[in-house]
């Protein structure tokens, strides 16, 4: 596939000028000038081709000429909710490739075990935009601020629920079947991720009295962020439309 550059423009098409962050990309790195073709997307699922009809140097204004509605390329909505590690490069790695891979939303969780408290969604934010327009795709992933995990679990949720853990089927009184094994491919999935220290044993058994599944990613034991992309990459392997 041809590399191309596409520009994220939140208010297209009621608004045709770039934000400046976008503008000064295409003017100052790119050298773009009036009358070049540009590709943008509003990050809700639109493409919009055109030029730039007007450019000065900190803003510029493109001219649509086609507009289409880009289909994500898997069935149903993919959603997962982990809790984020002390380390947030961690997390924004995992935001990234996620991305990249696909998923409709990310969900950072305060778990009793969690080691970070609270995180910044902006800087999130600035990596799934820039690994949105990397990838070529057309909508952004929601990135959703912390949550408390009893609020989150009894949030109402139509489609199958999931949550991995490292306790014994004897532990939580269930058994863990891999995760792409009872995975459906239509409708809305959403994977549960915990911290390092795991999910206490009280949490996952409040997870499955909300109708949680629990689930396993394999054998291997994992690191939050390993997992969660694991989980992702598995959902969207299942419903990828082919």
């Amino acid at each position: 596939m041809k590399e191309y550059h596409v520009f994220y423009a939140p208010e297209l098409p009621e608004n045709l000028q770039l934000p400046e962050e976008e503008a000064i990309h295409a003017i100052r790195v790119l050298r773009m000038k009036e009358g070049d073709a540009i590709l943008a997307t509003d990050g809700r699922g639109h493409t919009y081709e055109g030029v730039l009809a007007e450019v000065s140097k900190k803003w510029c204004r493109m001219e649509i000429r086609r507009q289409e509605a880009i289909a994500s390329g898997w069935h149903g909505r993919i959603e997962l909710a982990v809790a984020p590690t002390k380390n947030m490069d961690r997390m924004e790695w995992f935001a990234e490739k996620a991305t990249e891979v696909g998923v409709d939303e990310i969900v950072f969780l305060d778990c009793r075990n969690s080691e970070r408290r609270v995180v910044k969604t902006e800087r999130i934010e600035k990596i799934v935009v820039s690994a949105m327009k990397q990838s070529h795709k057309a909508a952004k992933p929601i990135v959703t601020s912390m949550t408390p995990f009893q609020d989150f679990i009894r949030r109402p949720f139509e489609g199958q629920r999931f949550i991995c853990h490292c306790y014994d089927d004897s532990d939580v009184g269930t058994t863990a079947p891999m995760l792409f094994d009872v995975l459906n491919v239509a409708g809305a999935a959403q994977v549960l991720i915990g911290p390092e220290g795991d999910f206490s044993i009280e949490e996952v058994r409040a997870a499955i009295s909300e109708g949680f599944r629990p689930v396993s990613l394999g054998a291997s034991r994992l690191r939050t962020e390993t997992a969660a992309l694991c989980a992702v990459h598995m959902m969207f392997l299942k419903k990828m439309k082919r």
